[in-house]
């Protein structure tokens, strides 16, 4: 049920909102790659997002995953919101099979195929419970479910786990890579929380207050490494991420390894 990942490119993407300018972004997204955008508060990371996902028309530029533009609902992107908006009379597993259904999956295939993706977020004992029964890290986990059976080739998720607590967010993350190494869909992550960045990515793309601009891009030599919030160089990265986020630096790109 693997989909792979695509390729994503915003070319010179400007998003205005009557004379507010909110993004002015170009980058280049590889297949398959786990890119987190942080920035300051408001500064429009969601906004590129909804770009992206064909939500929202630039008013300027180009959005594209693998070469053709994004217009309308971009089919092969898929949005994972804080809030899972899961169907609250369908049960875990139903939520996942109505995705599958509209994907035009055949009704005989439908619960093996959603028994098998809840399987994988770690709920095969929680299918037939319906959301309002579930805890908020178990819903991300039926959300994330449900967003795979769609077979997306890039999954647009923005501030994901941001509601939940410390321990369930860390098992959410670590469910994240889980998934990722099964499937390889390409991955942008909007996030606050400069570690949940340093432990997802395979770049950290720094963008600057409204209007969101790309102002360095870090690049983590050994992504997703275990332990790795253990050693000194995680330290040293988020201390520069910090002081960089901190200094509010004009547009000007600045890529470098850290």
């Amino acid at each position: 049920m693997s989909a792979g990942g695509a390729r994503v490119a915003l070319h010179d993407l400007r998003i205005e909102f009557g004379d507010m300018l909110a993004a002015h972004v170009d980058l280049q997204v590889d297949a398959g790659e786990i890119v987190v955008l942080l920035g300051p508060s408001g500064c429009g990371k969601s906004t590129i997002l909804r770009a992206l996902a064909g939500l929202l028309r630039p008013s300027r530029g180009t959005a594209e995953v693998d070469g053709a533009p994004v217009t309308g609902s971009a089919a092969r992107c898929a949005m994972v919101f804080q809030e899972d908006a899961l169907l609250p009379w369908r049960s875990a597993r139903g939520n996942v099979e109505y995705a599958l259904k509209l994907r035009g999956v055949a009704r005989a295939r439908r619960r093996a195929d959603a028994q098998e993706l809840l399987a994988q977020v770690g709920l095969e004992e929680f299918t037939e419970h319906l959301p309002g029964h579930l805890s908020g890290g178990m819903r991300q986990r039926v959300q994330l479910a449900r967003t795979l059976a769609t077979r997306p080739k890039v999954m647009l998720m923005d501030e994901p786990f941001g509601a939940l607590d410390a321990q369930t967010r860390s098992e959410m993350q670590q469910l994240l890579i889980n998934v990722w190494e099964q499937h390889r869909t390409t991955i942008l992550f909007v996030t606050h929380d400069v570690d949940e960045a340093l432990l997802l990515a395979d770049r950290i793309v720094l963008l600057s207050p409204r209007p969101a601009a790309v102002t360095r891009i870090v690049e983590i030599p050994n992504p997703r490494h275990p332990g790795a919030q253990f050693e000194p160089e995680f330290a040293r990265r988020r201390y520069e991420i910090l002081a960089h986020l901190a200094q509010a630096p004009d547009d000007a790109l600045e890529r470098e390894q850290v």
